[in-house]
């Protein structure tokens, strides 16, 4: 969990497209190796930490209970029956959008969630007409969760790029401290 997240669903929350933001903190993410991965506990104490405070946004562990890897369709299957009266929409930056089309259950996502776009640099949105779209212009903020682990590993300052008491946790846990952990 970075300041670009957090700057990113503070300007979500301010323009009016969501009323919450949740941070759905995934076991296993099946476009990633798993032991690159801080332990899930871990992670969600840090996004725990990052928010606190925000009554807006909120850290779930909700995939920790859903069967492994975690697939976003599974995901918002789940979310929906468990909280019926919510509506449900994914964040995502148009990089990541280029690649939805690989998603486990894609058509189904984009017919049946909303999702909202903020645009990152060299990564156009190509409208799906299948889908609800919202395109924000969300401040651009070039941080990377890959970079912030290089740092730390390269025992280099990460300050300004995660909340002072991410960092705090960070340093006093040594997360990421391991040369051992997948640069990617």
């Amino acid at each position: 969990m970075h300041n670009g997240h957090l700057i990113i669903a503070n300007h979500i929350l301010h323009s009016g497209a969501a009323d919450e933001v949740w941070f759905v903190v995934s076991p296993q993410n099946p476009f990633k190796i798993s032991n690159s991965l801080l332990n899930q506990n871990h992670r969600l104490n840090l996004v725990k930490i990052a928010i606190d405070g925000e009554s807006k946004m909120k850290a779930s562990n909700i995939e920790f209970k859903l069967p492994k890897p975690s697939y976003t369709i599974t995901t918002l299957t789940y979310l929906q029956e468990k909280y019926p009266k919510q509506k449900f929409a994914i964040i995502m930056g148009s990089d990541g959008f280029q690649n939805i089309h690989k998603w486990k259950n894609a058509e189904a996502i984009l017919k049946d969630y909303p999702i909202i776009i903020y645009k990152r640099p060299g990564f156009d949105v190509i409208e799906n007409s299948k889908a609800s779209i919202q395109i924000l212009e969300a401040p651009l903020l070039e941080i990377s969760s890959t970079h912030i682990r290089t740092l730390i590993r390269e025992k280099k300052s990460i300050r300004y790029l995660v909340p002072d008491q991410v960092k705090k946790e960070i340093e006093d846990q040594n997360y990421y401290a391991s040369s051992l952990e997948n640069p990617s």
